[in-house]
C-alpha cells in the first residue's frame, strides 16, 4: 500500500519573524504567531489577516454518487448539497461519540474535505473501507492546502486582485473557485468575516507572501485559536474526548444553522445516540468559555480538570491569551453546574462566562409525549 503523505512542517515557517509552534502541540509545524500575537488577533477583527493552516489534512472525493453515499455514514444531510456549497460533518461510534469533525465543499464534480492533521489519514482509511459498491472514490488530497483570510478588510481590491476574484462569497460556507486551481469558501467563524482558502500546495508560498504584499497582516495559530474560543468552535481532540457527544459542543444542526448533525435525516451510525439525547434527554455536559485568573502562577493544560470544591465537574481545552479577555480558555462541564460557581483549572481559579451557558430549557417532543401518557 502506498504511504499516505502527511504534511508535518510548513514551508511557510521560514517567513519572517515566524515563531514556530510549541514541539507536541496540534500545530506543530505552523508558525504560532509572528511576534504580536495580540496584535495580529486585533488585525484579524479590525483588518484582515492571513493565517497558515497547511497542515491539516485534505481529501478529495470523485464519483456520481460520493455525495449520497457520505450522506449515509455522517451525520450531516449532504445528499442534495448544491455545487459549490459547504458543511460541516461528523463522523460518530455505533454509541454516537464523535470520532471525526471535517468540513466539506462541493466543486466541479469533486468533494473536498479538510480535517484535523492527526486524524486525517484515519478518516481517509475509514472512508476508504465504506465504499463497498457506490461509486465514490476517497483519495488523499494534500496536494492542496489551507490558509484561512480573516478580517473586514479581506474583501479589499488589493487582496482581490492577488486571488483573480471579483468578489468573496457571500454566504456561509459558499464556494468559488480560484484561478489556477483551488476554491475560496466563506465560514461563519472564527470571525464574522472568515474564509478558507484551499489552494495547489506548490502556491502557498506564493500565494501567501501575495497577500501579505496586499495588506493581509501574517498572524499565527495563537491568534486563530483566541478568535475560535472566543466563538464558541470546539476543535476535536482538544476540547472533546473520547465520550464527547455532539449535543455537548454545539455541533447540532444543519448548514443553515451551522451546525455539523442534521436531526431530519436517515440513518447513521450513531444517530440513536443523537435522537435519543434531542428527544428525551439533556446533555451530560456542555461547552463553555472559562475566564481564568491571569496572576495565578502558571496556566492550566488541555486534559486538566476543573473542579469546584475539590470535585471533579469537567475538562480543560484550549487555553489561550485573548487581546481583550485575557487568559481564557474552552471546558466541558457538568450541566448542572451554574456559572457563580467557584472553580479551579489547574492553578487557576476560573468562573464560567454566563454568556457562553447554551440555553436548553425547552421540553423535548419525546419527553412531551412520555409526560402525557403518564397523565401529567
Amino acid at each position: 500500500m502506498t504511504e499516505i503523505p502527511i504534511v508535518s512542517e510548513s514551508r511557510l515557517l521560514t517567513v519572517p519573524d515566524a515563531v514556530a509552534s510549541p514541539p507536541g502541540t496540534p500545530d506543530e509545524g505552523l508558525a504560532w504567531h509572528y511576534g504580536d500575537p495580540l496584535g495580529e488577533q486585533r488585525a484579524a477583527t479590525t483588518g484582515a489577516a492571513i493565517v497558515d493552516r497547511s497542515t491539516r489534512y485534505v481529501i478529495a472525493i470523485s464519483g456520481d454518487e460520493r455525495l449520497s453515499w457520505l450522506h449515509t455514514i455522517t451525520s450531516q444531510h449532504v445528499a442534495a448539497l448544491p455545487p459549490g456549497t459547504s458543511a460541516e460533518n461528523l463522523s460518530l461510534d455505533v454509541n454516537g461519540r464523535v470520532e471525526h469533525h471535517f468540513v466539506q465543499t462541493d466543486l466541479d464534480g469533486v468533494t473536498w474535505i479538510d480535517t484535523e492533521p492527526s486524524r486525517g489519514p484515519d478518516l481517509l482509511g475509514f472512508l476508504t473501507k465504506m465504499v463497498f459498491w457506490s461509486k465514490a472514490e476517497p483519495r488523499d488530497g494534500n496536494d492542496m492546502a489551507v490558509l484561512s483570510l480573516l478580517g473586514p478588510d479581506a474583501g479589499s481590491p488589493g487582496i482581490l486582485g492577488v486571488l483573480g476574484l471579483e468578489a468573496l462569497p457571500a454566504e456561509p460556507y459558499a464556494a468559488v473557485a480560484l484561478p489556477g486551481g483551488g476554491f475560496v469558501r466563506r465560514m461563519p467563524w472564527p470571525t464574522d468575516d472568515s474564509y478558507d482558502l484551499l489552494i495547489p500546495r506548490d502556491r502557498l508560498v506564493e500565494t501567501f507572501t501575495a497577500l501579505v504584499s496586499a495588506g493581509a497582516r501574517p498572524a499565527g495559530t495563537w491568534a486563530y485559536d483566541a478568535l475560535r474560543v472566543v466563538a464558541m468552535r470546539p476543535r476535536i481532540g482538544i476540547d472533546t474526548d473520547d465520550r464527547t457527544i455532539p449535543h455537548e459542543v454545539r455541533w447540532i444542526g444543519g448548514p443553515g444553522e451551522h451546525g455539523a448533525v442534521h436531526l431530519d435525516k436517515g440513518c447513521y451510525r450513531g444517530q440513536e445516540t443523537v435522537a435519543r439525547v434531542h428527544n428525551l434527554g439533556k446533555p451530560p455536559r456542555h461547552l463553555v468559555l472559562l475566564h481564568l485568573d491571569g496572576s495565578a502562577d502558571g496556566r492550566p493544560e488541555t486534559g486538566d480538570a476543573v473542579t469546584a470544591g475539590g470535585r471533579t465537574v469537567g475538562r480543560i481545552g484550549t487555553i489561550v491569551d485573548h487581546f481583550e479577555l485575557g487568559p481564557v480558555a474552552l471546558a466541558l462541564v457538568k450541566r448542572t453546574i451554574t456559572p457563580d460557581t467557584p472553580l479551579v483549572a489547574g492553578p487557576c481559579a476560573a468562573s464560567i462566562d454566563p454568556d457562553s451557558i447554551p440555553q436548553d430549557d425547552t421540553v423535548q417532543a419525546g419527553r412531551q409525549a412520555v409526560e402525557r401518557l403518564r397523565g401529567r
